[in-house]
């Protein structure tokens, strides 16, 4: 049914972007070129509705119904699909965190032989106050 619908919404896209493609303007005459509407009315002179007109107004109504009636029923199968998460397996919970003893002091070699004994504050935990600096 989706597929049928989505069918002729193209289609009626098409007749329609050709039907108004086809008509003229209101105001296509000598007159509408100088800025001459013809007529005293406000929107220039209403004339009757011509065919192409006509076949505008139903086109544009099977526009806006083929449009709603593809977006309910897109709506409406929106809940059946399925998540990648639905067919994953079972997880093991995580391991408790085993405390990794944190260096106080860092010994860096030189290329002379020499070494450096650099003491390491550790960072502190997020979301704790920095520490005030040492005066």
């Amino acid at each position: 049914m989706y597929t049928l619908v989505m069918f002729v919404h193209v289609l009626v896209c098409v007749f329609l972007i050709v039907v108004v493609l086809l008509q003229s303007g209101k105001a296509a005459d000598l007159a509408g070129a100088f800025g001459g509407m013809g007529s005293q009315t406000a929107f220039g002179p209403r004339g009757s509705a011509t065919l192409l007109s006509k076949a505008t107004t139903i086109s544009a109504v099977l526009f806006m119904v083929t449009s709603l009636s593809l977006s309910i029923m897109a709506t409406r199968n929106a809940g059946l699909g399925s998540t990648v998460l639905e067919g994953a397996p079972a997880t093991a919970p995580m391991p408790k965190s085993v405390p990794v003893p944190i260096p106080s002091r860092e010994t860096i070699p030189t290329d002379k032989g020499k070494t450096f004994d650099i003491p390491i504050q550790p960072a502190p935990a997020p979301g704790a106050p920095a520490p005030a600096p040492k005066k």
